[in-house]
């Protein structure tokens, strides 16, 4: 089994938030249960984690 480094453990991290925050905004949009800054503070912050993971490329 192959040990995977601090590294690429936070950039999966990243990219795993990135995906549940646009999930989680798709799916409360349809439920009627979202707010707009809710839905823009959490499109925000999967941003942020999308733009983090593509800033640290080696």
């Amino acid at each position: 089994m192959e040990k995977k480094s601090i590294h690429e453990i936070v950039s999966t991290v990243f990219k795993a938030l990135t995906l549940a925050m646009g999930v989680a905004v798709v799916v409360l949009s349809c439920l009627g249960s979202l707010e707009t800054q809710t839905a823009v503070t959490l499109l925000g912050i999967g941003l942020s984690c999308a733009g983090i993971s593509m800033l640290d490329k080696r």
